[in-house]
């Protein structure tokens, strides 16, 4: 029997797909998953809202960024989703499940979306599989998610996916394009006896 405080040697997912969409592992290597992720990381939206731990300015840290997650991913501790169409391919945005802990059964979501993607639902769809994912076949108890305070579209994103509002923390997350400064955070929590929400 596996001791649930040790992570797994090998990747969490290979693959997901419904509510129109596939969700795969990014790839590194492909300089289209590189050129997405730098776009996405470059968007005056994104940065309003997200600072990222280390900047995502050219192709070299973005490539950098996706080994890390890909690190991330072999060894168990958070897996990073390739939100695509289902039909032709394109890239969507991300979606992902982090700091996975075995020992309280537990993970911390997140999700973005393209510009040209936004006003589709691609976060909620996305959000809905993932956290399937994460109640079925990792047997996570627990999946949190934070966004910024006054980001009304993640908030209604999480309301929409069955992610609860349980409060605020304050100067929870750093401010825009600052590291050395904070603002305060809603805070979202879904349990796997939740009942799942249906696809907008």
């Amino acid at each position: 029997m596996t001791d649930i405080r040790e992570p797994h040697s090998a990747p969490l997912a290979t693959g997901l797909h419904g509510h129109g969409l596939a969700l795969r592992p990014w790839d590194p290597e492909s300089a289209t998953d590189v050129a997405a992720w730098l776009r996405a990381h470059t968007d005056p939206d994104f940065l309003r809202w997200n600072t990222p731990l280390r900047a995502i300015e050219d192709t070299a840290s973005a490539r950098a960024s996706l080994d890390a997650r890909a690190a991330d991913v072999a060894t168990g501790r958070a897996m990073t989703f390739c939100v695509t169409d289902a039909g032709d391919g394109t890239i969507l945005g991300q979606v992902s499940v982090n700091a996975i802990d075995r020992i309280f059964s537990s993970g911390v979501v997140g999700y973005w979306v393209l510009p040209e993607a936004r006003g589709r639902h691609v976060a909620a769809r996305s959000l809905l599989l993932a956290a399937r994912w994460a109640f079925t076949e990792v047997g996570l108890h627990r999946l949190e998610l934070s966004h910024g305070l006054g980001h009304e579209a993640s908030c209604r994103v999480a309301e929409r996916c069955g992610f609860r509002y349980e409060g605020t923390l304050r100067g929870a997350m750093w401010e825009a394009n600052r590291r050395d400064a904070f603002r305060d955070a809603h805070r979202h929590g879904r349990l796997a006896t939740d009942p799942e929400p249906q696809a907008p």
